[in-house]
């Protein structure tokens, strides 16, 4: 399906060694149905040539406000687009960027822009680090501009740390999502989401929880952001950021806390989405220092953590929609339905631990999604991204 059908996209690639992987994003989103023009730096061109992205997108490479058949209108250009991707963006880009300096036909572009702009930077490891590059980057978020951060891996110096050019793939997915065209379904509605792992604290230094990233939820909570609903994301401890201002982001730690958010803002929700990791166990008794090794046996009691899904089940109205998740390794159905009729939920989101590449941690994920009228569903392997998708739609299928 050609999700990016009709979009008109700018990319613009600075001089990184990371250029190379741009192409693999022009190639994604060009499949995706998009309208791509390049815009590259002249430092760009020394790692990637423009003939390969013109090849690709099947329109001149822009790289000189002027050039031998004229001026280059980047005001044009700017007003075409309906994003503006720049990616790699290096240090000195984001400098000028911040700053405003036009030198070049990108940051002519970028100034000219209306559209939403998103930046991904790549670079070395002390050089995203540096308080200067920190300042640009916090600049330009308060100017409006989206950050899609770089990740850990090993960079070009033979460092590892932070700096690394995140998937073309993965990127391209955060573009599709903050394109999607808002459906008048959700508009109106108030989207209740929780996510994540919960930390239940042993000692000030330890404690009990799973391994959950969150990135389920936060896919859900971007979804329905860009299809209109009003959301509310309660998240529990994760690295991992969310892309959207107009998600409403409680971030928490506890079962407890988590427990007490989402009582908060049930009652007002049309839909609730328990996405959540919640530990069902925490120690009977905290310690206020850190137990030392040499005096404890560290043999802990547990007591349970407050039960959120059977809490707003037993509290829901009729004219609410309440989803659960459930994590198996044995009998998965039979034990989904057993929990989509013990908590009274209308829909319950199965995954399997036996799935290779489905579960905590994965950027994919292999569903079963249950209705309470016992309606069953069968998704394959698939990223996150679309897993989110299938999930909005059998929600909005249920309701209807």
């Amino acid at each position: 399906m050609n999700h990016l059908a009709g979009k008109k996209i700018i990319l613009g690639v600075c001089g990184s060694i990371a250029a190379y992987k741009s192409v693999s994003l022009a190639r994604w989103l060009i499949k995706q149905g998009a309208e791509l023009r390049v815009v590259m730096t002249a430092s760009a061109c020394d790692f990637i040539t423009p003939l390969t992205f013109s090849t690709l997108s099947k329109h001149p490479v822009t790289i000189d406000i002027s050039g031998e058949s004229g001026w280059n209108n980047h005001v044009e250009l700017g007003l075409w687009a309906d994003i503006l991707v720049i990616a790699p963006v290096t240090a000195t880009s984001l400098a000028k960027l911040s700053l405003g300096i036009c030198d070049n036909m990108l940051t002519a572009t970028y100034l000219s822009a209306r559209c939403p702009v998103w930046v991904v930077p790549a670079m070395d490891l002390d050089m995203w680090k540096h308080p200067a590059t920190q300042r640009n980057i916090n600049q330009l978020k308060n100017d409006g501009v989206n950050l899609i951060p770089p990740v850990v891996g090993e960079l070009a110096s033979g460092l590892v740390g932070e700096g690394r050019f995140p998937e073309p793939e993965e990127i391209g997915k955060i573009i599709l999502s903050a394109l999607s065209l808002p459906d008048a379904f959700w508009m109106d509605k108030k989207v209740l989401i929780t996510a994540g792992p919960t930390y239940e604290a042993i000692d000030p230094v330890r404690f009990i929880g799973n391994r959950s990233s969150g990135k389920m939820g936060i896919s859900l909570a971007e979804n329905l952001a860009n299809k209109g609903a009003q959301v509310t994301l309660v998240l529990g401890p994760t690295q991992l950021d969310v892309h959207g201002s107009e998600i409403q982001l409680i971030r928490v730690e506890s079962a407890e806390e988590m427990f007490k958010a989402a009582n908060q803002y049930f009652k007002s929700s049309n839909v609730t989405i328990l996405a959540a990791a919640v530990a069902d166990f925490k120690p009977a008794n905290y310690a206020v220092s850190k137990i030392k090794k040499a005096s404890a046996s560290m043999n802990i009691a547990l007591t349970n953590t407050p039960d959120i899904a059977a809490t707003l089940g037993k509290n829901k109205s009729e004219d609410q929609i309440l989803v659960g998740f459930a994590l198996e390794t044995d009998h998965e159905i039979e034990n989904a339905m057993k929990k989509l009729v013990a908590k009274n939920l209308d829909l319950i989101v199965l995954n399997s631990l036996k799935h290779e590449g489905a579960g905590f941690q994965y950027d994919t994920n292999k569903i079963t999604i249950i209705t309470k009228n016992n309606i069953r569903q069968d998704f394959e392997l698939k990223s996150k991204v679309d897993v989110a998708e299938d999930i909005v739609n059998a929600i909005k299928a249920y309701s209807n």
